[in-house]
């Protein structure tokens, strides 16, 4: 496959930088469950298969022929910690974590989980690594921009890369026709939140292409939703990866109570949201904003359970 073209690098990577995200957070940590990880190989690109076969997306029931347990689609989903989430792995089927699994025997998740488990075994081998909120235009949508999140990890050479381990399985290529290396995702085909900002900001894009489905689908687009997104990279930026229905702060729910402030905000915001992040600002920001910061308590909004104020670990 093609490469994706230039990574995103400075020279090098802060060895500050490169320690914080070389460590596991609150939510990608193994904890107890650590040992599991004894037998995984150090390649990224063979971590992202490895964490391809214990999941399956939650809408890809119909593409690998397999009808999802509706208990499963209700609650695999919202376990927001990587612990319980190899917990649901191993009750299933407890071979080692390298052993693909029968589709009946797989963690139900979305987008993040496939990025957190990855992210989780790549800071397990000392590889920096971090979780990517933004929008990826390769799912078929025809110009629509659909919300995602991806691995970004540190290769010695080429500096930051963009991998979406979603994709690290051939049936998920063939479906979706991806022509570019998994492992290094263009970023013209995966848009980090504040680098799409800034192109609705600047007129060159249109905030109707972009949000959880096209338009005629649900109000699930726009301004407000990509300020959304900004505000969850930030968060996953300083190690904070939340799910995606994770409320707090400043985020309205609509285009229409976007007002002056708040599109500010969210300009300086896609400053440090963006493809070459100041590792400093990104981690001033967030410490310092209130409308930005996670705080101990989130508003759920889980797409199956329903709202719920949820206190973080």
């Amino acid at each position: 496959m093609p490469s994706g073209g230039p990574a995103v690098s400075s020279a090098r990577l802060s060895p500050d930088a490169a320690a914080f995200y070389a460590a596991q957070s609150a939510f990608s940590d193994p904890g107890s469950l650590a040992p599991l990880y004894a037998d995984l190989p150090d390649d990224p690109a063979q971590l992202a298969c490895v964490a391809r076969d214990l999941m399956v997306h939650r809408l890809e029931g119909e593409q690998f022929r397999y009808a999802i347990p509706q208990d499963r689609l209700h609650n695999d989903a919202e376990t927001r910690y990587l612990d319980d989430i190899l917990r649901i792995v191993i009750e299933r089927n407890g071979a080692p974590l390298t052993q693909r699994r029968e589709m009946g025997d797989r963690f139900v998740g979305v987008c993040r989980d496939f990025a957190l488990l990855h992210c989780s075994f790549l800071r397990h081998a000392g590889i920096p690594a971090r979780l990517r909120s933004g929008f990826a235009d390769y799912f078929g949508s025809d110009g629509f921009h659909v919300d995602h999140v991806v691995t970004e990890y540190w290769d010695a050479e080429r500096g930051w890369l963009l991998a979406d381990p979603e994709l690290a399985d051939p049936t998920v290529i063939d479906t979706w026709k991806v022509d570019f290396d998994p492992m290094d995702v263009p970023r013209d085909r995966f848009l980090v939140a504040g680098k799409a900002w800034q192109a609705i900001r600047a007129g060159e894009a249109d905030p109707k292409s972009f949000g959880l489905h096209p338009p005629q689908d649900g109000p699930m687009f726009g301004e407000w939703f990509v300020a959304g997104n900004i505000r969850l990279d930030l968060a996953a930026l300083n190690k904070v990866e939340t799910l995606l229905w994770d409320i707090w702060g400043t985020e309205p729910d609509s285009d229409e109570k976007m007002t002056d402030a708040i599109r500010e905000l969210y300009d300086q915001t896609s400053l440090v949201a963006c493809d070459d992040v100041p590792f400093d600002a990104a981690r001033k920001l967030f410490a310092q904003n209130d409308g930005l910061r996670t705080p101990r308590t989130v508003l759920s909004l889980a797409p199956f359970n329903g709202p719920s104020e949820v206190t973080l670990r």
